[in-house]
Parts: C-alpha cells; sequence; structure tokens
C-alpha cells in the first residue's frame, strides 16, 4: 500500500488572519476554513456590500486583513475596516507572487490569507489619517499645476503658429508683464511698441527687442486658441488658490511640534527666501516649522515645496523607520544587491515611484554649483560616478539628513559634516602609519620635512 505524502506546513502566526483581492466591481475575501462554512466570499464593490463584509469578518472574529495595493480600489474598503477597528496589512502587489498555475481571483484572495497567517508579508508604510488628507489635497494641487503647465505650452504654440517670440523675450508669459501683454493681444491691440510698454521695469530685455518679438502674422483661428487656452490657464489659477486655502485649513489642525519655537530661526542658507512662482500664497515655511518642529528649508537642496512634499508624504513622525539606511531604502535610494551561486548579478537602485525620493532628486541636480559641503560632495560624486549616480548619491545623502532632522528636531548644521572629514583623515592617516610601520618605514608629514 503506498505511502501517503505528507506536506510540512510553517506554524501559523495570525490565526485571525483574512485575505482579501480587490478589483474594480468585485471583492473576494478568504477567512481560516474553520471560521466558516463558505471561507470564500465574493462581495461588490458598493458601500452596503463593504459594511456587509465587514460584518461577517467580525462574525468570523477576524482581526487582521491582508489585502493588494490595487490602484485607489482598496480606499474605501481601507477606511470601512479601519473605522471597525480592523488591524490592516496594504502589501505591495510585488510581494504577492502566486505559485505558477491555477489564477483567479479566489485563489488569490486564499493565498494572501496563507501568506499573512504564516507572518510572511509586511505592511507598506501608511501615514496617519490627518497626514493623508493632507497628501491627498497635495498630490491634486500637482495634477493642477500639470494641467495648468499644458495650457501654458497650448499658449506659446498659438504664438508661435503667429510668429510672436513673446516667449523668447519673456521669462515667463504667465507673469505679470505677459498676462497685460496677451490681454491686451486679444483685446485688440496690434501696436508693437504699446504692447511692450506693457512690461514691468524688471524685465531685462529692452523695449525695442520686446517690440520686434510682437510683430507677427495674427490669424483668427490662432488668437481663438490662445483665448481658450489663456482662459483654461486662469480656471486652473483659480482651483489653485480655491485648493490652497482648503490646504491651509488642514494644516493648521496638524499639533504644534514641541520643539517649535515662537519665532523661527535665523536663516542658515546664503541666498534669504523667497517665495516661488507656483507656491502656496499662504506663509508655507513657517507653517511647516510649527508642524515639524525644525526647518526643512535650511537644508541645501530642499526647497518649500520639496518640505510640503516630505510632510504630506510621510507626516513628521519616521519613528516607523528604524534608521536613516531603512528611511533611504524606502525611498528607493540604496543600490540592491542581487546576489545568486555567490555572484553578484547586479547593483543597482529599485525602481520606484516615490513623491519623496522625485523631489530630493530635483534638489540635488541643482546642488551642482552650491558652494557648501553638500555641494562639493555632488561634483565629486559626478567626477567619479558620472551625473546620474551622483544625483542618486546625493538624494540619498539628503534623504539621511531629513531623517535626522525629523529625528532629533535639530537644526541642520553644515559643522558636522567638516568634524567627520576631519575624523575620517585621522583615522586614514593613523591606518597608514600603521601599516608603514609594518613595512619598517616611516611617514614623515609635509611640515616636518619643510622646517628641516
Amino acid at each position: 500500500m503506498p505511502k501517503k505524502r505528507t506536506q510540512n506546513q510553517l506554524p501559523i502566526l495570525q490565526p485571525h488572519a483574512a485575505g482579501i483581492d480587490v478589483a474594480a466591481e468585485e471583492i473576494f475575501v478568504a477567512v481560516p476554513a474553520d471560521r466558516d462554512p463558505e471561507p470564500v466570499r465574493r462581495y461588490r464593490t458598493f458601500t452596503p456590500d463593504l459594511h456587509e463584509l465587514a460584518d461577517w469578518l467580525t462574525r468570523c472574529g477576524i482581526r487582521s486583513v491582508a489585502m493588494e495595493s490595487t490602484s485607489v480600489y482598496w480606499i474605501p474598503l481601507h477606511q470601512v475596516l479601519e473605522e471597525r477597528g480592523f488591524e490592516i496589512y496594504l502589501v505591495n502587489a510585488h510581494y504577492l507572487k502566486n505559485v505558477p498555475g491555477r489564477k483567479s481571483d479566489a485563489a488569490d484572495c486564499q493565498w494572501i490569507q496563507y501568506l499573512h497567517s504564516v507572518g510572511l508579508l509586511r505592511a507598506s508604510f501608511r501615514p496617519p489619517a490627518e497626514i493623508c488628507a493632507v497628501r491627498s489635497l497635495w498630490r491634486h494641487r500637482e495634477n493642477l499645476l500639470q494641467m495648468a503647465a499644458q495650457h501654458t505650452l497650448h499658449m506659446q504654440k498659438a504664438l508661435d503658429q503667429m510668429n510672436l517670440q513673446l516667449h523668447h523675450v519673456l521669462s515667463s508669459i504667465t507673469g505679470r508683464s505677459g498676462l497685460a501683454i496677451l490681454d491686451a493681444i486679444l483685446a485688440g491691440e496690434r501696436d508693437s511698441i504699446q504692447l511692450a510698454g506693457l512690461c514691468n521695469r524688471r524685465v531685462k530685455n529692452s523695449r525695442e527687442t520686446i517690440a520686434k518679438a510682437l510683430q507677427g502674422d495674427y490669424r483668427p483661428e490662432h488668437l481663438f486658441a490662445l483665448k481658450q487656452s489663456l482662459d483654461a490657464y486662469r480656471y486652473y489659477q483659480r482651483q489653485i488658490a480655491e485648493l490652497d486655502a482648503e490646504l491651509e485649513i488642514y494644516l493648521k489642525k496638524l499639533p504644534t511640534s514641541e520643539s517649535a519655537q515662537a519665532e523661527m530661526p535665523k536663516r542658515t542658507k546664503r541666498l534669504p527666501y523667497q517665495k516661488e512662482h507656483n507656491d502656496p500664497d499662504f506663509d508655507l515655511r513657517r507653517e511647516l516649522y510649527r508642524i515639524a518642529g525644525v526647518d526643512l528649508t535650511n537644508v541645501p537642496g530642499v526647497s518649500v515645496v520639496t518640505a510640503q512634499t516630505i510632510i504630506s508624504e510621510i507626516g513628521t513622525d519616521v519613528a516607523r523607520f528604524p534608521n536613516a539606511s531603512a528611511f533611504a531604502s524606502w525611498l528607493g535610494l540604496c543600490p540592491e544587491k542581487q546576489v545568486s551561486g555567490g555572484k553578484v548579478l547586479y547593483t543597482r537602485t529599485r525602481k520606484v515611484k516615490n513623491r519623496i525620493a522625485i523631489a530630493l532628486r530635483i534638489g540635488a541636480s541643482c546642488l551642482y554649483h552650491a558652494q557648501n559641503y553638500l555641494g562639493e560632495f555632488y561634483r565629486r560624486m559626478k567626477r567619479k560616478l558620472g551625473a546620474p549616480k551622483a544625483v542618486t548619491a546625493t538624494a540619498h545623502k539628503l534623504a539621511r539628513i531629513i531623517y535626522h532632522l525629523l529625528r532629533t528636531r535639530t537644526p541642520y548644521d553644515e559643522s558636522v559634516f567638516a568634524r567627520q572629514d576631519e575624523s575620517a583623515l585621522r583615522q586614514a592617516e593613523l591606518r597608514l602609519r600603521k601599516h608603514a610601520a609594518k613595512l619598517g618605514f616611516r611617514i614623515v608629514s609635509v611640515e616636518t620635512t619643510s622646517e628641516a
């Protein structure tokens, strides 16, 4: 009689675990087989069905739930389960690869439930609810800025087709001078000298040059496209202004940090703070300092928009990450080594779309001409590794600095890097002297030789 094959099972670490496979129109849920005669159920994505799903999980004695982060379909269910008090594991779909064979939603939710019950799943980072609200508004603001930028390009295209070189003599056609000239053109003004006289006195190009750039072929079809693009641009600017007012309300609801002082500390950057064109209308820098307890904009390469992106994505509490290395790894700014058979297959950073990492990379690329420690570090890495890797290495160093500032609530101090470099040089000199002594040599410093 043939022997029965026994299958070794991993120990159950989460006995009250459930697995959920989320799609756009239906949700499959799996619970342990001993909790219900029908351990796998299908629900629709309507709100009453989500509450019915939560009630069923409560009756089954489920305490922890794991689900994939599929697009934005998981958000309504996550909010319902979070209100009910369930422990939710939002898992990256990359970590849920099923074994080859039967592929169905029912099998997927059972696989998720099994992996979660044996403790093989890691929850993705998700900030508190109040930070998530700020994050949603800030991400929506980025979308509005992109839409406004598209209509700016449409205006430039219409001007090019009429051979009006306004965007070549002004730094921005959406500035005060550019909008005044566009309004006059759409109002019927064709005198180039009169149009050039509308420029602000701070415009660098001469009025004669601007007048020559405004002599073109005014066509009605292109003027119509210019008018619609300008109206659309102003519409999105009004939307952004409304969003900024709402964002200010949400930021004021966030608690004040214990380390925040009544007066902001003195700025350590060489250049004074200046509000950029797309910055919010309110004093965002002061509000971020009140929330974080430290001025992140003092770090070279970190603007107020970058600081807002950091706060809106992770909040002010970075204790979820055990150290700066874990934080940089989560951002995808650390090289990932793949080893097989004792050989290194490749060593490169992971392909992740993290908004903080993107913002830090942009800030790092702006440090090429900076006369400070980070600027010197970027230029040294560029000579050694090339520009792309230098940007990643500098963004990695910025991430470690940001983590330290948010963890300790101490202001940015560049003298720390000078002391670290001096210590590293002393250690290197000590190693060289010990190595030379073993070989029977003695290192003589340049100062001693010159005095002799």
